[in-house]
């Protein structure tokens, strides 16, 4: 017959302990991995802010008509962190690029020390010019 062990006395409330100690790295890290998941999101969104001003670029001159496109297409994020570059190649047929680049900023809790205050973002797309 197996006997079953009887806490001692000094035993008592270790468990509470134990996760008292481990609960904030937990959720420090939970924060890290949401953190990482939105600058995701925000690097998707600058890829298709960047396509979308290089589709405008293609077909229109207008240097204000490809920075509406692409803050109409980063609609989530913070126009004041937006900056827009275009390279033009010159006449019909030559390529057109827009650069689109955005200061992201972290969490709190994590910039300074876990990962920078503020991460830049930048994507390019490139297509050709069909007017000119």
């Amino acid at each position: 017959m197996r006997r079953t062990r009887v806490p001692d006395r000094f035993e008592r409330g270790s468990a509470v302990v134990e996760f008292a100690l481990l609960i904030p790295i937990v959720l420090l890290v939970l924060l890290a991995v949401v953190q990482v998941g939105v600058l995701g999101r925000d690097r998707l969104v600058l890829e298709q802010a960047a396509r979308a001003g290089a589709r405008t670029a293609a077909v229109d001159a207008s240097e204000a008509a490809v920075n509406e496109a692409v803050r109409a297409a980063a609609s989530s994020l913070d126009d004041e962190r937006i900056t827009v570059s275009i390279e033009r190649g010159g006449s019909r047929g030559s390529p057109v690029t827009v650069t689109v680049r955005y200061d992201a900023e972290t969490a709190t809790l994590l910039d300074g020390w876990l990962v920078p205050s503020n991460v830049a973002l930048s994507a390019t797309a490139t297509m050709r010019q069909e007017f000119g």
